[in-house]
């Protein structure tokens, strides 16, 4: 087999987080955005030492529990990667991915499977649609990136990762702007006005905040467009439309200069029984009512927090700290985004907690400078996980506990090697489903500190686990 090649076969398992992986003469070959049990074909576009990867082509017959996907735009747009699975084979197929990564990470511990979703259709609080065209010198589009493509768009006019509100927004977007002569921000060129729209709406307050995202390159009057969003019929209420400016060349929201042109630049929501200011940049779990779960889940994993000093590290807008610090003597919260620390602070004053306090810094110095040991440590971390010069400074609290909170289980599995080396057992894991329809999880694992005996033995330190209490298992 060489590149190129256009092969057929069936796919027999799915990788963490899409990658299908077809057997063919004795090879495996990852061919991504697939499901087990499915017929292909697919075209080999990588195969160097021994790593084949190929893209898919064609299915040619269904996998023997694939549904018809409820969205139009369904392997068209990049958004999704399993609405053609029923949620409970969603959850089935997340669940095996989580329990087979664990398990080669040498931990023999209880996996106890994945918590739904409170919902599984129309949970996004936040979207970044992309202006753009859907084929080369097409129409404007506004929308998510074609599965597979940097520069085409697809016009996601029916995106079921979002509510109505979304919808309405999108459209009525997009047909404002393509009749006027503003042009896309092109990424080859570098030339062109329009960039995103950052659409984000709190599910308990319902309120909505706007941001139109553009270069500098044009000057242009907002105020028609604001007229017709804010006449809309929403579910929810506008809280505030600005306006950013962003000349970067890469692909991403960057603020380089923002205004307000109705409202406010702000909204809250609330969860767990607390209120939260949420500004446009900030960071914010996406799925409100899974975030409740997720943080009801580290609560309890954590367990008895009464006088306790807890160190919450990588701590963003302060969530999690401020959930604990109800019941906890102090929580000191670590954060290398100094607007992520600034709305932690606020949030914080917001909910009357005076027992928590937030330092903006790369949590490998940050450690340095901290000198009180904690009796518990909280970690969630980015994506890349924990740095490795991090860890060691970490374990070296020898804290009896900590809960880890990871949102990309590969680089989970990659610390909680370095932790059992290092003296700690893995006693609990769950994961958490934030993200349905996509490969994506969240996942919460207790561990405890492990001390050697005088025969040279090894024993878990002496300590009252808390009971699962799981209503999702």
């Amino acid at each position: 087999m060489k590149k190129g090649d256009i092969l057929e076969g069936v796919v027999g398992r799915v990788e963490f987080p899409n990658k299908g992986v077809v057997t063919v003469e004795g090879k495996d070959i990852v061919v991504k955005n697939t499901i087990p049990g499915q017929k292909i074909k697919f075209g080999i576009n990588k195969a160097r030492k021994g790593k084949m990867e190929a893209r898919l082509l064609e299915v040619l017959e269904k996998a023997e529990n694939e549904i018809q996907p409820d969205c139009p735009h369904f392997g068209e747009c990049g958004g999704c990667t399993y609405r053609n699975l029923s949620y409970e084979d969603q959850i089935a197929l997340k669940e095996k991915q989580l329990s087979e990564l664990l398990a080669k990470a040498g931990c023999e511990h209880t996996f106890e499977g994945v918590k739904t979703s409170p919902t599984a259709d129309e949970y996004r609080n936040k979207m970044e649609f992309s202006f753009g065209d859907a084929f080369k010198d097409g129409p404007l589009s506004l929308g998510m990136h074609k599965r597979g493509s940097f520069y085409d768009i697809v016009a996601v006019r029916e995106c079921k990762l979002v509510d109505e509100d979304y919808r309405k927004i999108l459209a009525t977007t997009l047909d404002y702007f393509a009749g006027t002569q503003l042009k896309f921000f092109h990424k080859m060129t570098h030339v062109g006005f329009l960039r995103h729209l950052l659409v984000r709406k709190a599910v308990k307050t319902g309120e909505i905040l706007i941001d139109i995202v553009t270069t500098t390159q044009e000057q242009f009057d907002f105020t028609e467009w604001v007229n017709i969003l804010t006449s809309l019929e929403l579910k929810g209420k506008i809280a505030g439309i600005i306006h950013t400016s962003n000349d970067s060349l890469a692909d991403v929201i960057k603020d380089e200069g923002t205004e307000i042109l109705y409202g406010q630049d702000y909204f809250y929501e609330e969860l767990l029984g607390l209120r939260f200011k949420i500004s446009p940049f900030s960071f914010f779990q996406t799925n409100s009512l899974g975030a409740e779960v997720l943080y009801d889940t580290a609560r309890e994993y954590i367990g008895d927090t009464e006088n306790k000093k807890i160190y919450d590290l990588y701590s963003g807008t302060g969530t999690i700290a401020q959930i604990l610090a109800p019941v906890a003597s102090h929580v000191t919260g670590v954060e290398i985004v100094e607007e992520a620390v600034e709305a932690a602070k606020e949030n914080a004053a917001l909910n009357n907690l005076s027992n928590c306090d937030f330092i903006a810094g790369d949590v490998l110095k940050v450690l340095d400078s901290l000198t009180e040991k904690p009796d518990l440590i909280v970690l969630d971390p980015p994506r890349d996980g924990i740095h490795p010069k991090a860890l060691p400074k970490i374990i070296a609290y020898g804290v009896e506990r900590m809960v880890y909170i990871s949102c990309k289980p590969t680089s989970l599995v990659r610390d909680l090697e370095v932790l059992q080396q290092a003296g700690y057992v893995v006693e609990r894991s769950v994961g958490v489903d934030m993200f349905p329809a996509t490969g994506n999880i969240e996942t919460v694992v207790l561990l405890s500190r492990r001390l050697s005996t005088d025969n040279g033995k090894i024993e878990l330190q002496e300590e009252e686990i808390p009971d699962c209490g799981c209503i999702y298992g």
